[in-house]
């Protein structure tokens, strides 16, 4: 299978989050940068995720969309960069774990809780995330437990979790919380993610 990584985002996008991830793999690849209602809806793009949304990547012949899953998917592919932990440890528990939590209970309760949509008390039962307020006591022991998620490394569920938690303080979609902001403080320091969000913000400022 060839190596060629394409990566299709917008920088105003959950693809700040694979940029950052890609940065941390250190393969080299191609973005490709969609626009909303335009390339990211055309024929061409739909072929490869016919949700029409970003992000998504091209790894030869293997096309793979939504962060969680690319994130899993380049740490597995690119095992060199230590970005997940060993299969069948602990820690690789852990790591399913929050990576998951992050894709299923966190987005589906800050997305709902930002669209204005409140749960009513007695139909928690029904939603995966339960409520809001339990999702967020979960997300802060978890963040504040230990310096990562999973194991004694920095994984890719750091990488996702502190992301969802970066853009939810940045734009108030996530009540701040002093668990929260060290976490964030901590993670969004690491050379990667620095790399990743000039790149991105230099693409927004030449709009």
């Amino acid at each position: 299978m060839s190596n060629h990584l394409t990566f299709y985002t917008n920088p105003m996008s959950r693809g700040r989050m694979v940029r950052w991830m890609l940065e941390e793999v250190g393969q080299p690849y191609e973005t490709n940068v969609l626009g909303y209602g335009t390339s990211m809806k055309a024929p061409e793009y739909l072929a490869i995720n016919p949700m029409g949304k970003v992000p998504a990547i091209c790894h030869g012949d293997v096309v793979v969309t939504e962060v969680a899953a690319i994130c899993a998917y380049l740490a597995d592919a690119f095992p060199e960069a230590g970005l997940a932990p060993a299969s069948g440890s602990l820690a690789r528990g852990a790591y399913y774990r929050w990576l998951f939590f992050g894709a299923g209970p966190v987005e589906a309760a800050i997305t709902n809780k930002a669209c204005g949509f409140e749960l009513p008390e007695d139909k928690g039962r029904m939603a995966g995330y339960g409520s809001f307020e339990a999702v967020m006591d979960t997300l802060a022991k978890a963040v504040s437990a230990t310096e990562y998620l999973a194991g004694d490394k920095f994984s890719a569920a750091d990488l996702y979790i502190a992301s969802q938690i970066g853009f939810g303080l940045r734009f108030g979609s996530i009540t701040p919380r002093p668990e929260f902001s060290a976490y964030w403080d901590r993670i969004k320091a690491r050379p990667a993610a620095i790399r990743a969000a000039e790149m991105d913000d230099a693409l927004i400022a030449q709009k």
